[in-house]
This record gives structure tokens, C-alpha cells and sequence, in this order.
């Protein structure tokens, strides 16, 4: 079958504005969860996960209960769900990040959720507190379903990449400060310390969650200044001969400026198997910082995981 049946296009030339606004709400989700969370490693407390209708919160201790929220790009609503059984919906639909930033506080206030976030996007050069972007801007909803649908078949890649490691590994999940989809893989052993500068990021957050080596893969959508949805792959600390990996798919290589290896989406939605050829990237690029780093893979590496089928553990 031909990938782009099941890889939906997607073009920040049409797609962008409603990205931009959804990378913007996602954060306003994400800190209220942030400020309710005790910290975890590497910031795994922070990102949002992938669900049947969108994106999702997991559940949030507060203390008069739990709730989630979750992005429901299907029927194009944020919605609260709370333990007692209290639910409350929030459209999502074209107007200002202070419109939406105000009637989310509104929301959280009906089942008595008060908790005050830290109101300046992250990770965004330049930024306007939520409360004060007044800039209207446009949400398609199809824009914002094509998104998931991609995010969905590409979580399930990195999933299954996953199970062929069994050293200290993240879940699959969806930051919201770099708006990304990502999963990583530690050789532990501590690295260097980060030399910090992440735009609007503070230096010790970037600091704990690069604390150890890492080679680490992900998928990021675009935005204006560069359009075009790519794969990822970096090492950090980068090993020498980390650039030098060796058959690499068609459409991968090496981009200098970011320090990462790249596969565009529109590579992959193109290829007739989009899925074996995500992998190989996703394969090679980690052999490229394992090898160059000298990782242990012998006991770090296993074969890749089956359903219904035990892991080899001797």
C-alpha cells in the first residue's frame, strides 16, 4: 500500500498558524501540570502523551482529587475529566492565546483546581505572555487532526524502536516546550554539563535533563522559520565520528546547523513502507552514537520486541 494512504500531509505553509496556536495552548496545559508535579528525571513529568482522540495530560494530583486534560482533536475540545466525575470541555477554535488562556483558568476554577503557572511560553524565541497575546490567529481543525494522525502512526514506530533496548529508556512522549514527539535512550554514564542557553528554557533545566549520554530521536512538525516536518536524531555529548554513519535511508543526513541527523516527513510519508524506513533511521543513527561513543551495547542492546512473545532474558 502506498505510505501517504496512511501518512496525512502535512505543510506549515497552510498548516503552520494552526500549529503555532496549538503548540501555544499545549504549553498552558503542560505548566499547569508542571506546577502540580513533583519533579521527575529529566523533565519526565512535564510532556503530554498520545491518545485515541489526541493528546493527553495523564492524570494530575491537585489536593482536593485528580484530574487529566486532554486535547480532543477529534471533536476539536480541550476536556477536563476529574476523578469525582466532573467533566468540562473548552473548544478549540480560531482567537487569542489570551482568550483561550483566560477561559482555561475559568475551567480549572469551576472544580476548584487554583494554581498559578509560570505565564511565559518556553522555548520560544522572544515570547508574549499568555495573558497578553492578543494577536489573533486561526485554528483549522483538520490542520490540527492531521497532525495527531501522524503523531499517532509515528508514536507507534518509536514505540516498537523502543523495545530493542534494555538500558534506562524515556517513554514515547510530547513536549510541549519544543513541540516534539521524542524517545531516548541512555548509555549511563554520566556526560559533561550543558552548556544551557536554550531559548527562553532556564539553563538548569536543560543542565538535569542532559545529565547523562544520551542518543535520543524524535519528530518535529515545523514552523515558519523552518517548514519543513522532519525525523531527528542527535547524541549529547556528540562522540567523534558520531557524522560518519554508515547507510543511511534515502533522504537521511547529517544537518551541521543543528547538529542532528534529519529525515524529512515527506521522505517517509512517500516511501512505500513508511514504517520499515523510519525504523532504519531511527536504528541507524543510535549505531552511529553507540559505536562512536562506545556504548556497551552488548549489554545494552536486544532484539527488537514482539506481541505475545517474552523477551530473551538469558
Amino acid at each position: 500500500m502506498n505510505g501517504n494512504r496512511n501518512w496525512p500531509e502535512l505543510a506549515v505553509d497552510n498548516d503552520g498558524e494552526t500549529f503555532a496556536m496549538l503548540h501555544l495552548m499545549t504549553q498552558i496545559v503542560g505548566k499547569t501540570r508542571v506546577a502540580l508535579t513533583p519533579w521527575s528525571n529529566h523533565s519526565w513529568h512535564v510532556p503530554l502523551y498520545l491518545t485515541a482522540r489526541g493528546l493527553g495530560s495523564s492524570p494530575i494530583d491537585h489536593p482536593d482529587g485528580s484530574f487529566d486534560l486532554e486535547f480532543d482533536l477529534i471533536g476539536s475540545q480541550l476536556t477536563f475529566r476529574g476523578a469525582g466525575g466532573a467533566t468540562d470541555t473548552l473548544p478549540l477554535e480560531s482567537g487569542t492565546i489570551a482568550g483561550f488562556f483566560s477561559a482555561f483558568n475559568a475551567m480549572l476554577a469551576r472544580h476548584g483546581v487554583a494554581t498559578a503557572i509560570h505565564g511565559t511560553p518556553n522555548e520560544i524565541p522572544d515570547p508574549t505572555p499568555f495573558a497578553e497575546d492578543d494577536a489573533r490567529r486561526n485554528y483549522d481543525p483538520d490542520a490540527a487532526r492531521r497532525l495527531w494522525q501522524a503523531l499517532l502512526r509515528i508514536d507507534t514506530v518509536f514505540k516498537h524502536f523502543a523495545t530493542g533496548f534494555l538500558g534506562k529508556t524515556s517513554p514515547v512522549h510530547f513536549f510541549w516546550g519544543s513541540f516534539d514527539l521524542a524517545v531516548t535512550r541512555f548509555s549511563g554514564r554520566e556526560a559533561p554539563e550543558h552548556p544551557g542557553g536554550v531559548p527562553a528554557l532556564p539553563d538548569d533545566v536543560a543542565r538535569e535533563a542532559y545529565s547523562h549520554e544520551v542518543s535520543s530521536a524524535g519528530f518535529w512538525p515545523g514552523n515558519a522559520d523552518a517548514p519543513d516536518p522532519i525525523f531527528y536524531s542527535y547524541a549529547y555529548p556528540e562522540p567523534d565520528g558520531f557524522r560518519d554513519a554508515d547507510g543511511l535511508p534515502e533522504g537521511a543526513s547529517y544537518n551541521k546547523d543543528l547538529g542532528e541527523y534529519v529525515l524529512p516527513y515527506a521522505a517517509v510519508r512517500a516511501a512505500s513502507d513508511p514504517e520499515a524506513l523510519l525504523l532504519d533511521f531511527l536504528q541507524k543513527t543510535y549505531d552511529a552514537a553507540a559505536d562512536a561513543g562506545n556504548w556497551d551495547r552488548a549489554a545494552l542492546d536486544c532484539e527488537l520486541g514482539e506481541p505475545r512473545k517474552v523477551r530473551r532474558y538469558a
